[in-house]
């Protein structure tokens, strides 16, 4: 088997994917991947079992991740933490809030919807850790028989729906630093879109991010076209930031997404694997310097 490509950017039921974390390592490996990561939204709870689920493929390397989200004007912006210690106390009570935060959200969002006349039990929701807009998407196509949980954001739960809520989040340099406290490595996740003057505010984004320590960039994504990925590989290296990229897999909720090559046509090579090591390497020498 050629393992010539990774896979950085995954999802399980952590968060808000449909596979659970030990099945990761497992679908990774079935792909012929060098390396994968665990990149939940917001959480890092899924972590310790997917690195348990990893230790049955030594010839794969798995990394301990988390997306965490971010805004920067009125976008949100997400960044990856690449080999995070997820026992890192600075991370998780950053994470702790987020959480609080997520279920101010998520109740105001749960009356807009009963105002709609779609009223959702708390106890389908309330207990999860990381409730958003895709858990009550999928409750909401259950009970009320919505065609798939698209029909349900086009409704209800896009921007500017009825049931939207928009969430107070920190800022891009403060998600930076807590990855860097965690010594980790971060990452911007899917940093473009399809809009013709996406070149220009990406790079009124990094001017303002890339002080603040950012590390790189996802240079290779599922919904990323070619002439996207070039656009990215040329800002990483005009900002001097390393490469990542991902399936952004979640399982039965993107059921054309696989892991390791996204829609069919992605490939993460593997060659990104060192210079990422090489920046945690850095990172955690800076935070936690070796005493003599």
């Amino acid at each position: 088997m050629s393992r010539d490509r990774v896979d950085f950017h995954l999802h399980s039921t952590a968060s808000d994917g449909s596979e659970p974390p030990d099945r990761l390592p497992v679908l990774a490996n079935n792909a012929g991947l060098a390396a994968c990561a665990i990149t939940d939204h917001d959480t890092i709870e899924g972590v310790e079992e997917f690195l348990l689920a990893g230790k049955n493929f030594p010839e794969m390397k798995c990394f301990p991740g988390v997306e965490l989200s971010s805004r920067y004007g009125y976008r949100e912006i997400h960044i990856i933490g690449l080999g995070v210690n997820h026992h890192n106390q600075e991370l998780r009570k950053f994470l702790d809030n987020m959480k609080l935060e997520r279920l101010r959200r998520a109740r105001i969002m749960s009356e807009r919807l009963a105002q709609c006349g779609y009223p959702v039990p708390d106890e389908e929701w309330i207990n999860h850790e990381v409730v958003g807009r895709m858990h009550f998407a999928r409750i909401l196509c259950r009970i009320y028989n919505f065609e798939d949980t698209n029909a349900v954001f086009e409704k209800l739960l896009r921007h500017g729906a009825p049931g939207y809520v928009p969430r107070l989040l920190p800022t891009p340099a403060e998600v930076i630093q807590v990855i860097h406290q965690a010594g980790g490595a971060a990452i911007w996740a899917h940093p473009v879109y399809a809009n013709g003057r996406e070149r220009q505010w990406a790079k009124k984004v990094l001017r303002h991010i890339t002080p603040a320590g950012l590390d790189g960039m996802e240079a290779y994504y599922a919904g990323f076209c070619e002439e996207q990925t070039t656009l990215v590989k040329n800002l990483a290296q005009e900002f001097d930031l390393i490469l990542s990229g991902g399936s952004d897999f979640h399982g039965a909720g993107h059921k054309n997404i696989a892991v390791g090559s996204g829609y069919g046509n992605l490939f993460v090579p593997a060659e990104v694997i060192a210079p990422l090591e090489n920046r945690i390497e850095n990172i955690r020498a800076g935070y936690f310097p070796k005493t003599e």
